[in-house]
């Protein structure tokens, strides 16, 4: 996942358009900063003028004029600091909050391709954690390495020119630092890219872990997965504790040079005081001001380390932003055909999964007529679920097209394909939300009526009514309060639903009913014979009682179709079809006899 290393602030750059619409609050918090560190080091100045002046002649008429501005520049740097603190908060949360949004809205449009590839733990650390981290350096890591860079420039410059030999000390110890810096920053960033990446990696086996609880506890894999958790939290352990070695290291040279400065600066400023050639404000302006600078100085160790995570969460950000959205809106997208009939044809379909060496289909002709039902059998493996994942462009076909009343599926908006084209999974997923939420996620307009209407065609109404709160009632992550069969019931009354007026114009069915028991599924499908009239239907099929409910059935095999026709006509003319309704048979009554 590792893209070729750029420069901090080539990576860091890539930030500038979320910052541009405040980058007017940004840079008055900057500028407030700035100021502060200023009047800091404006107050050494004031100390030197004390002292070579009211101190050295015993002047009290102008002691008191230069220590009140001792405290005005005291009382600018604090409510400069408030300043800075009120102007940048409200920014800083807004461009974190319009970057998350971004990536959601991204992630939404990227293709089923991309979430099979990528684990769900990758992309939950790059949506919460680093963007928090991207958050801080904006708010006070950044504009601190900036603004302490430049004090540290105007302290050097008025060293410089109040006392050019201990400026001259001064600068000598800068030119290490930088070098330092620079070296350590790149091999931190590196380290703190790959901490981040290991915490995906954990977040993805903790999230597995929470899902897949009951299998874990039903195999006694409990230990296990536990060995490996605490392998993968020891290696990330390894790499912050090679972060840590390496600020130490860097911390102590930052401080460990300022003092070296500071002790060559007493002797050498000790020794021109004793000959003359310096006044003793002078001295003590200049050891003042190099004393203040320690902090700007101590600081960039942390500071520059803050950078380097937070290019790393920038390249981890923009690692998932730069992925194309390979299925999208047409530039100039099509109206669908008036009336809606719901044909669905498709020509000379092939499909290639990304990186693949062969295509899953190779060919795929197929013509479901308005309001026929078409069943889709195929041996395990064959590309029926990939050829369901077409119709509604959850990926695109790779080449020839798939048409729906004459107009080709990609030259449809998505928002109006997949009004018109609902869908029902076989792994049904639902969400941490209302029975209600779950079932019109679809159609958001849809009244309780319609909703309730659903659920009766799915034969999923008596037991929703049986919930603690009915339709309100909250189902837990992923619908693991329900069994297996209400599942799918929920997944079904929710694509039944997808429709206009509660009625799709195309059904795909990807073998929603392989959780059911004998007993619901005859009811279920009992409730599909009804609703399938008038629409069309793609339905994956793996039990023989699912294949009735259609009026033909196209045979897939060997990513073609193989042969088209009735139930009966399949069974008595095609041998392959025959056995591989047998070898589905046998195995339902043996998934009959476990349940």
């Amino acid at each position: 996942m590792n893209p070729p290393q750029q420069s901090s602030l080539a990576v860091l750059r890539r930030l500038a358009p979320y910052a541009r619409p405040v980058r007017g609050r940004l840079l008055g918090s900057g500028a407030a900063a700035l100021g502060a560190m200023l009047a800091g080091l404006g107050s050494p100045l004031l100390i030197q003028r004390i002292v070579d002046g009211p101190v050295a002649h015993r002047d009290r008429s102008s002691l008191l004029l230069l220590s009140l501005g001792v405290l005005a520049l005291g009382v600018v740097e604090a409510g400069l600091i408030y300043l800075r603190r009120a102007l940048v908060a409200r920014p800083t949360t807004d461009i974190e909050k319009r970057m998350r949004a971004d990536l959601y809205h991204h992630l939404q449009h990227l293709p089923v391709a991309f979430h099979d590839r990528w684990q769900s733990g990758q992309l939950l650390s790059r949506a919460i954690g680093d963007l928090n981290t991207i958050r801080r350096f904006v708010a006070f890591s950044g504009l601190f390495l900036v603004v302490n860079m430049l004090t540290v420039l105007v302290g050097m410059g008025v060293l410089l020119t109040i006392a050019p030999a201990l400026g001259m000390l001064a600068v000598i110890m800068a030119i290490p630092l930088v070098v330092l810096c620079g070296r350590y920053e790149r091999h931190y960033r590196s380290a703190a890219r790959r901490a981040k990446d290991q915490v995906g990696d954990l977040a993805t086996t903790v999230g597995e872990a929470a899902l897949g609880i009951r299998v874990l506890k039903s195999f006694g894999q409990g230990p296990q997965a536990t060995q490996s958790f605490l392998a993968q939290a020891r290696e990330l352990r390894r790499t912050e504790l090679t972060k840590v070695r390496m600020l130490a290291t860097l911390w102590a040279l930052i401080i460990a040079l300022p003092e070296l400065t500071l002790a060559a600066m007493l002797a050498l400023g000790g020794y021109e005081l004793a000959t003359g050639s310096l006044s003793l404000g002078t001295v003590i302006g200049a050891v003042t001001i190099l004393t203040y600078l320690r902090w700007p100085l101590e600081s960039l160790g942390w500071l520059l380390a803050d950078a380097g995570n937070a290019a790393a969460a920038t390249s981890r950000y923009w690692e998932v932003r730069d992925t194309a959205a390979a299925v999208a809106d047409p530039p100039q997208p099509r109206a669908p055909a008036q009336p809606i009939r719901g044909g669905l044809r498709l020509e000379a379909v092939h499909f290639r999964f990304p990186g693949a060496a062969t295509d899953v289909l190779r060919g795929v002709d197929l013509d479901v007529r308005p309001g026929e039902t078409m069943a889709l059998v195929g041996a395990t493996g064959s590309g029926k679920t990939t050829l369901a994942a077409l119709v509604p462009r959850l990926a695109d076909v790779t080449s020839g097209r798939i048409l729906i009343d004459g107009v080709d599926v990609r030259d449809l908006a998505l928002v109006e394909l997949r009004t018109i084209v609902a869908t029902a999974f076989e792994d049904p997923v639902l969400f941490s939300a209302s029975v209600r939420e779950n079932v019109a996620l679809g159609a958001p307009q849809a009244s309780d009526d319609d909703v309730r209407g659903a659920l009766r065609i799915a034969h999923a109404e008596k037991f929703v009514d049986a919930l603690p709160w009915g339709l309100d009632t909250r189902i837990g992550e992923q619908g693991l309060t329900l069994s297996g069969g209400q599942r799918q019931r929920l997944a079904l009354a929710r694509a039944v639903i997808g429709g206009d007026a509660g009625r799709p114009a195309v059904l795909v069915l990807d073998d929603p009913l392989s959780a059911l028991d004998v007993h619901t599924e005859a009811e279920v499908e009992a409730a599909l014979r009804r609703v399938l009239r008038g629409v069309t239907a793609l339905v994956v099929a793996h039990r023989p009682s699912t294949v009735q409910l259609a009026d033909r059935v196209a045979l897939l095999a060997g990513g073609r179709i193989e042969a088209v026709g009735t139930h009966s006509e399949l069974l008595a003319e095609v041998p392959e079809y025959r056995r591989i309704l047998s070898a589905v048979e046998v195995a339902g009554d043996l998934s009959a006899v476990a349940r």
